[in-house]
Protein backbone atom coordinates (compact mmCIF):
# COMPACT_ATOMS: atom_id res chain seq x y z
CA UNK A 1 0.00 0.00 0.00
CA UNK A 2 1.23 3.54 -0.60
CA UNK A 3 2.51 5.26 2.47
CA UNK A 4 1.23 8.81 2.81
CA UNK A 5 2.18 11.86 4.95
CA UNK A 6 0.00 10.13 7.31
CA UNK A 7 2.33 7.86 8.47
CA UNK A 8 2.21 3.84 9.25
CA UNK A 9 2.26 5.03 13.13
CA UNK A 10 -1.24 7.07 12.03
CA UNK A 11 -2.80 3.86 10.40
CA UNK A 12 -1.70 1.78 13.35
CA UNK A 13 -3.98 4.38 15.82
CA UNK A 14 -6.55 4.23 13.34
CA UNK A 15 -6.40 -0.14 13.23
CA UNK A 16 -6.45 0.16 17.46
CA UNK A 17 -9.47 2.53 17.27
CA UNK A 18 -11.28 0.40 15.31
CA UNK A 19 -10.67 -2.75 16.67
CA UNK A 20 -11.85 -1.15 20.28
CA UNK A 21 -15.08 0.16 17.78
CA UNK A 22 -15.72 -3.67 16.82
CA UNK A 23 -14.89 -5.08 21.24
CA UNK A 24 -17.76 -2.21 22.07
CA UNK A 25 -19.92 -3.48 19.12
CA UNK A 26 -19.98 -6.88 20.58
CA UNK A 27 -19.83 -5.52 24.22
CA UNK A 28 -23.03 -4.04 23.59
CA UNK A 29 -25.28 -6.91 22.43
CA UNK A 30 -24.24 -8.34 25.82
CA UNK A 31 -25.45 -5.81 28.47
CA UNK A 32 -28.41 -5.18 26.78
CA UNK A 33 -30.58 -5.44 30.16
CA UNK A 34 -27.90 -3.37 32.11
CA UNK A 35 -29.21 0.23 30.98
CA UNK A 36 -26.40 2.33 32.43
CA UNK A 37 -23.43 0.31 31.13
CA UNK A 38 -25.03 0.13 28.06
CA UNK A 39 -25.35 4.10 27.92
CA UNK A 40 -21.52 4.23 28.64
CA UNK A 41 -20.49 1.58 26.30
CA UNK A 42 -22.53 3.68 23.44
CA UNK A 43 -21.58 6.60 24.03
CA UNK A 44 -17.92 5.25 23.39
CA UNK A 45 -19.18 3.59 19.90
CA UNK A 46 -20.59 7.29 19.07
CA UNK A 47 -17.17 9.15 19.83
CA UNK A 48 -15.32 6.49 17.87
CA UNK A 49 -17.84 5.93 14.75
CA UNK A 50 -16.69 9.17 13.13
CA UNK A 51 -13.01 8.01 12.73
CA UNK A 52 -13.83 4.52 11.88
CA UNK A 53 -15.77 6.05 8.73
CA UNK A 54 -12.66 8.42 7.70
CA UNK A 55 -10.35 5.53 8.54
CA UNK A 56 -12.24 3.28 5.89
CA UNK A 57 -12.64 6.08 3.40
CA UNK A 58 -8.64 6.79 3.72
CA UNK A 59 -7.93 3.06 3.44
CA UNK A 60 -10.07 2.71 0.55
CA UNK A 61 -8.78 6.01 -1.42
CA UNK A 62 -4.91 4.44 -0.02
CA UNK A 63 -6.04 1.31 -1.94
CA UNK A 64 -7.61 2.66 -5.10
CA UNK A 65 -4.19 4.71 -5.45
CA UNK A 66 -2.09 1.76 -5.22
CA UNK A 67 -3.87 0.08 -7.84
CA UNK A 68 -3.79 2.91 -10.44
CA UNK A 69 0.04 2.65 -9.66
CA UNK A 70 -0.29 -0.51 -11.01
CA UNK A 71 -2.37 0.09 -14.07
CA UNK A 72 -0.80 3.48 -15.55
CA UNK A 73 1.24 1.49 -17.50
CA UNK A 74 -1.49 -0.92 -18.69
CA UNK A 75 -1.44 -1.99 -22.73
CA UNK A 76 -5.65 -1.67 -22.10
CA UNK A 77 -5.92 1.99 -23.19
CA UNK A 78 -8.91 2.38 -21.06
CA UNK A 79 -7.51 0.57 -17.81
CA UNK A 80 -4.32 3.33 -18.77
CA UNK A 81 -6.99 6.54 -18.98
CA UNK A 82 -8.41 5.48 -15.73
CA UNK A 83 -5.90 4.97 -13.87
CA UNK A 84 -4.15 8.54 -14.63
CA UNK A 85 -7.21 9.49 -13.83
CA UNK A 86 -7.16 8.27 -10.19
CA UNK A 87 -3.79 9.32 -9.83
CA UNK A 88 -4.43 12.86 -10.60
CA UNK A 89 -7.72 13.06 -8.89
CA UNK A 90 -6.59 11.13 -5.79
CA UNK A 91 -3.47 12.78 -3.91
CA UNK A 92 -5.43 15.82 -3.04
CA UNK A 93 -8.67 13.63 -1.53
CA UNK A 94 -6.05 11.61 0.36
CA UNK A 95 -4.32 14.95 1.65
CA UNK A 96 -7.71 16.25 2.79
CA UNK A 97 -8.10 12.96 4.74
CA UNK A 98 -5.25 12.63 6.28
CA UNK A 99 -5.60 16.87 7.61
CA UNK A 100 -9.16 15.64 9.24
CA UNK A 101 -7.91 12.21 10.78
CA UNK A 102 -4.96 14.09 11.97
CA UNK A 103 -7.52 16.55 13.63
CA UNK A 104 -9.66 13.56 14.85
CA UNK A 105 -7.03 12.20 16.84
CA UNK A 106 -5.74 14.61 18.48
CA UNK A 107 -6.23 13.90 22.00
CA UNK A 108 -9.67 15.97 23.45
CA UNK A 109 -8.95 17.14 26.89
CA UNK A 110 -11.25 15.24 29.17
CA UNK A 111 -12.65 17.74 30.56
CA UNK A 112 -14.23 19.74 27.57
CA UNK A 113 -17.82 18.36 27.76
CA UNK A 114 -17.95 19.54 31.67
CA UNK A 115 -19.78 22.40 33.31
CA UNK A 116 -17.38 25.26 34.56
CA UNK A 117 -16.59 27.27 37.87
CA UNK A 118 -15.85 30.69 36.64
CA UNK A 119 -14.27 32.96 39.41
CA UNK A 120 -14.07 36.50 38.33
CA UNK A 121 -12.07 38.66 41.18
CA UNK A 122 -11.51 42.50 41.14
CA UNK A 123 -7.80 43.10 40.60
CA UNK A 124 -6.11 46.86 40.71
CA UNK A 125 -8.22 49.93 40.24
CA UNK A 126 -10.45 49.65 43.42
CA UNK A 127 -14.10 50.28 42.35
CA UNK A 128 -13.78 50.65 38.96
CA UNK A 129 -12.28 47.12 39.09
CA UNK A 130 -15.27 45.97 40.52
CA UNK A 131 -17.41 47.19 38.76
CA UNK A 132 -15.83 45.77 35.08
CA UNK A 133 -15.88 42.25 37.10
CA UNK A 134 -19.72 42.77 36.94
CA UNK A 135 -19.53 43.86 32.99
CA UNK A 136 -17.57 40.88 32.54
CA UNK A 137 -20.15 38.81 34.77
CA UNK A 138 -22.86 39.78 32.67
CA UNK A 139 -20.74 39.68 29.23
CA UNK A 140 -20.68 35.26 30.83
CA UNK A 141 -24.08 35.46 31.57
CA UNK A 142 -25.47 36.34 27.79
CA UNK A 143 -22.82 34.30 26.28
CA UNK A 144 -24.13 31.55 28.09
CA UNK A 145 -27.92 32.17 27.63
CA UNK A 146 -27.22 32.34 23.82
CA UNK A 147 -25.86 28.81 23.73
CA UNK A 148 -28.44 27.59 25.40
CA UNK A 149 -26.80 27.10 29.17
CA UNK A 150 -28.02 28.27 32.38
CA UNK A 151 -26.10 30.47 35.07
CA UNK A 152 -25.93 29.77 39.00
CA UNK A 153 -24.32 31.92 41.33
CA UNK A 154 -22.44 29.96 43.94
CA UNK A 155 -20.86 32.94 45.97
CA UNK A 156 -20.99 36.78 45.37
CA UNK A 157 -18.97 39.84 47.52
CA UNK A 158 -20.90 42.84 45.90
CA UNK A 159 -19.83 46.38 46.24
CA UNK A 160 -21.86 49.20 47.34
CA UNK A 161 -22.49 50.56 43.89
CA UNK A 162 -23.11 47.14 41.88
CA UNK A 163 -19.61 46.11 41.82
CA UNK A 164 -18.21 42.66 42.89
CA UNK A 165 -15.14 42.28 44.65
CA UNK A 166 -15.67 38.35 43.84
CA UNK A 167 -18.57 36.72 42.38
CA UNK A 168 -18.38 32.91 41.58
CA UNK A 169 -21.03 31.14 39.43
CA UNK A 170 -21.59 27.89 37.70
CA UNK A 171 -21.86 27.90 33.75
CA UNK A 172 -24.07 24.28 33.23
CA UNK A 173 -23.98 23.56 29.62
CA UNK A 174 -22.71 20.50 27.29
CA UNK A 175 -19.28 21.77 26.09
CA UNK A 176 -19.36 24.47 28.34
CA UNK A 177 -15.59 24.53 29.73
CA UNK A 178 -14.13 23.96 26.24
CA UNK A 179 -15.31 27.27 25.54
CA UNK A 180 -14.63 29.04 28.42
CA UNK A 181 -11.51 27.51 29.49
CA UNK A 182 -9.96 30.30 26.64
CA UNK A 183 -10.99 33.07 28.87
CA UNK A 184 -9.61 32.39 32.23
CA UNK A 185 -6.48 35.41 32.76
CA UNK A 186 -6.13 38.83 33.61
CA UNK A 187 -8.72 41.12 31.31
CA UNK A 188 -7.60 44.91 31.36
CA UNK A 189 -10.01 47.89 30.76
CA UNK A 190 -9.05 51.41 29.72
CA UNK A 191 -11.85 53.77 30.31
CA UNK A 192 -13.02 56.44 32.21
CA UNK A 193 -14.89 55.55 35.09
CA UNK A 194 -18.16 56.29 36.57
CA UNK A 195 -16.66 58.32 39.61
CA UNK A 196 -13.50 59.37 37.79
CA UNK A 197 -14.78 63.50 37.57
CA UNK A 198 -11.72 65.33 35.50
CA UNK A 199 -12.64 62.97 32.46
CA UNK A 200 -9.47 61.23 32.58
CA UNK A 201 -9.21 57.34 31.56
CA UNK A 202 -8.26 54.69 33.81
CA UNK A 203 -6.89 51.46 33.25
CA UNK A 204 -7.82 48.52 36.06
CA UNK A 205 -7.64 44.76 35.84
CA UNK A 206 -9.74 41.56 36.60
CA UNK A 207 -8.92 38.19 36.75
CA UNK A 208 -11.06 35.23 35.22
CA UNK A 209 -10.57 31.83 36.86
CA UNK A 210 -12.09 29.00 34.20
CA UNK A 211 -12.41 25.17 36.33
CA UNK A 212 -13.77 22.31 35.01
CA UNK A 213 -16.98 20.87 37.55
CA UNK A 214 -15.20 18.08 39.66
CA UNK A 215 -17.02 15.26 40.54
CA UNK A 216 -16.09 13.31 44.48
CA UNK A 217 -14.79 10.48 42.57
CA UNK A 218 -12.49 12.64 40.50
CA UNK A 219 -10.43 14.07 43.63
CA UNK A 220 -10.13 12.73 47.10
CA UNK A 221 -10.30 15.09 49.94
CA UNK A 222 -9.64 13.78 53.30
CA UNK A 223 -11.63 15.09 55.95
CA UNK A 224 -8.64 15.30 58.30
CA UNK A 225 -7.87 17.46 55.30
CA UNK A 226 -10.38 20.10 55.65
CA UNK A 227 -11.46 22.98 58.46
CA UNK A 228 -15.12 23.76 58.27
CA UNK A 229 -16.52 27.02 60.40
CA UNK A 230 -20.03 28.08 60.07
CA UNK A 231 -21.24 31.52 60.87
CA UNK A 232 -24.15 33.87 60.02
CA UNK A 233 -24.61 34.89 56.48
CA UNK A 234 -24.75 38.67 56.08
CA UNK A 235 -25.70 41.39 53.26
CA UNK A 236 -24.35 44.62 51.77
CA UNK A 237 -21.91 46.49 54.68
CA UNK A 238 -22.00 43.26 57.01
CA UNK A 239 -25.27 43.59 58.21
CA UNK A 240 -26.47 40.27 59.57
CA UNK A 241 -29.61 39.03 56.98
CA UNK A 242 -30.24 35.60 59.07
CA UNK A 243 -30.90 34.51 62.43
CA UNK A 244 -29.26 30.99 61.99
CA UNK A 245 -25.38 30.31 61.40
CA UNK A 246 -25.78 29.00 57.08
CA UNK A 247 -22.90 30.50 55.89
CA UNK A 248 -19.97 28.14 55.49
CA UNK A 249 -15.95 28.57 55.15
CA UNK A 250 -14.21 25.60 54.29
CA UNK A 251 -10.21 25.95 54.68
CA UNK A 252 -7.78 23.09 53.16
CA UNK A 253 -5.45 22.80 55.25
CA UNK A 254 -2.51 21.00 53.22
CA UNK A 255 -2.61 24.89 50.95
CA UNK A 256 -4.80 27.43 53.06
CA UNK A 257 -7.02 27.47 50.54
CA UNK A 258 -10.58 29.06 51.99
CA UNK A 259 -13.76 28.58 50.09
CA UNK A 260 -16.77 30.68 52.02
CA UNK A 261 -20.56 30.30 50.86
CA UNK A 262 -23.46 32.17 52.02
CA UNK A 263 -25.99 32.78 49.69
CA UNK A 264 -28.49 29.48 50.04
CA UNK A 265 -30.42 29.74 53.04
CA UNK A 266 -29.36 26.65 53.97
CA UNK A 267 -25.77 25.32 55.62
CA UNK A 268 -26.18 21.96 53.79
CA UNK A 269 -26.52 23.77 51.02
CA UNK A 270 -23.91 26.28 50.95
CA UNK A 271 -21.53 23.34 52.22
CA UNK A 272 -22.08 21.32 49.11
CA UNK A 273 -21.19 24.34 47.03
CA UNK A 274 -18.16 25.09 48.95
CA UNK A 275 -16.75 21.84 48.79
CA UNK A 276 -17.91 21.65 44.84
CA UNK A 277 -15.71 25.14 44.34
CA UNK A 278 -12.76 23.00 46.73
CA UNK A 279 -12.78 19.85 44.43
CA UNK A 280 -12.10 22.47 40.90
CA UNK A 281 -9.34 24.67 42.16
CA UNK A 282 -7.97 21.30 43.64
CA UNK A 283 -8.66 19.42 40.43
CA UNK A 284 -7.26 22.27 38.48
CA UNK A 285 -3.50 22.60 40.33
CA UNK A 286 -3.38 19.05 39.90
CA UNK A 287 -3.94 19.36 35.83
CA UNK A 288 -1.87 22.48 35.55
CA UNK A 289 1.43 20.15 37.31
CA UNK A 290 0.34 17.41 34.90
CA UNK A 291 0.06 20.10 31.74
CA UNK A 292 3.36 21.60 33.46
CA UNK A 293 5.34 18.06 32.98
CA UNK A 294 3.84 17.15 29.63
CA UNK A 295 4.22 20.41 27.99
CA UNK A 296 7.21 22.06 29.19
CA UNK A 297 8.54 22.75 25.47
CA UNK A 298 4.50 24.56 24.74
CA UNK A 299 4.54 26.69 27.78
CA UNK A 300 4.06 30.06 25.52
CA UNK A 301 1.20 28.29 23.48
CA UNK A 302 -2.57 29.51 23.47
CA UNK A 303 -4.70 28.14 26.19
CA UNK A 304 -2.23 27.64 29.22
CA UNK A 305 -4.85 29.41 31.53
CA UNK A 306 -2.26 31.49 33.72
CA UNK A 307 -3.92 34.05 35.79
CA UNK A 308 -0.71 35.97 35.28
CA UNK A 309 -1.07 36.63 31.68
CA UNK A 310 -2.74 39.30 30.62
CA UNK A 311 -4.75 38.12 28.15
CA UNK A 312 -7.46 40.61 26.60
CA UNK A 313 -7.64 44.28 26.93
CA UNK A 314 -10.98 46.23 26.81
CA UNK A 315 -10.72 50.04 25.45
CA UNK A 316 -13.54 51.95 25.93
CA UNK A 317 -12.54 55.28 23.90
CA UNK A 318 -11.70 53.08 20.93
CA UNK A 319 -14.60 50.69 21.10
CA UNK A 320 -11.65 48.21 20.76
CA UNK A 321 -11.17 44.79 21.79
CA UNK A 322 -8.13 43.11 21.52
CA UNK A 323 -6.81 39.34 22.42
CA UNK A 324 -3.13 39.68 23.31
CA UNK A 325 -2.50 35.97 22.59
CA UNK A 326 -3.80 35.76 19.11
CA UNK A 327 -2.89 39.19 17.90
CA UNK A 328 -6.79 39.82 17.16
CA UNK A 329 -9.02 42.66 17.54
CA UNK A 330 -12.68 43.49 17.62
CA UNK A 331 -14.11 47.20 16.93
CA UNK A 332 -17.39 46.76 18.38
CA UNK A 333 -16.83 46.48 21.93
CA UNK A 334 -20.58 46.99 23.26
CA UNK A 335 -21.22 43.78 20.79
CA UNK A 336 -18.42 41.66 23.02
CA UNK A 337 -19.49 42.96 26.25
CA UNK A 338 -23.24 41.77 25.11
CA UNK A 339 -21.97 38.15 24.89
CA UNK A 340 -20.65 38.17 21.41
CA UNK A 341 -17.00 36.64 22.28
CA UNK A 342 -17.48 33.54 19.82
CA UNK A 343 -14.76 35.56 17.12
CA UNK A 344 -11.92 35.32 19.57
CA UNK A 345 -12.94 32.08 20.91
CA UNK A 346 -12.62 30.62 17.40
CA UNK A 347 -9.56 31.73 16.93
CA UNK A 348 -8.23 30.26 19.93
CA UNK A 349 -9.28 26.85 19.68
CA UNK A 350 -8.24 26.65 16.22
CA UNK A 351 -4.73 28.00 17.31
CA UNK A 352 -4.67 25.57 19.92
CA UNK A 353 -5.67 22.89 17.88
CA UNK A 354 -3.15 23.42 15.33
CA UNK A 355 -0.40 23.16 18.06
CA UNK A 356 -1.59 19.61 19.26
CA UNK A 357 -1.42 18.91 15.50
CA UNK A 358 1.92 19.69 15.79
CA UNK A 359 3.09 17.98 18.99
CA UNK A 360 0.64 14.49 17.80
CA UNK A 361 2.83 14.65 14.18
CA UNK A 362 5.86 15.39 15.78
CA UNK A 363 5.21 12.76 18.22
CA UNK A 364 4.87 10.12 14.97
CA UNK A 365 7.27 11.72 13.06
CA UNK A 366 10.09 10.29 16.22
CA UNK A 367 8.28 7.40 15.89
CA UNK A 368 8.32 6.58 12.93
Amino acid sequence: MVRCNIGYMMLEKIDAIQERFDELERQLGEVAEDYQRAAELAKERADLEPIVAKGHAYRQALQRLEEAEALKDSEDEELRQLALSDLEELPPIIEKLERELKSMLVPKDPRDERNVIMEIRAGTGGEEAALFAADLFRLYTHYAEARGWTVEVLSQNETGIGGFKEIIFLVKGRGAYSRLKYESGVHRVQRIPVTESSGRIHTSTVTVAVLAEVEEVDIDIPEKDISIDVYRSAGAGGQNVQKNSTAVRITHLPTGMVVACQDERSQLQNKLRAMSILRARLYEIEEQKRRQEITNDRRAQVGTGERAEKIRTYNYPQSRVTDHRINLSSFNLPAVMDGAIDEFIDELSLRDETERLAAVSAEDDEED
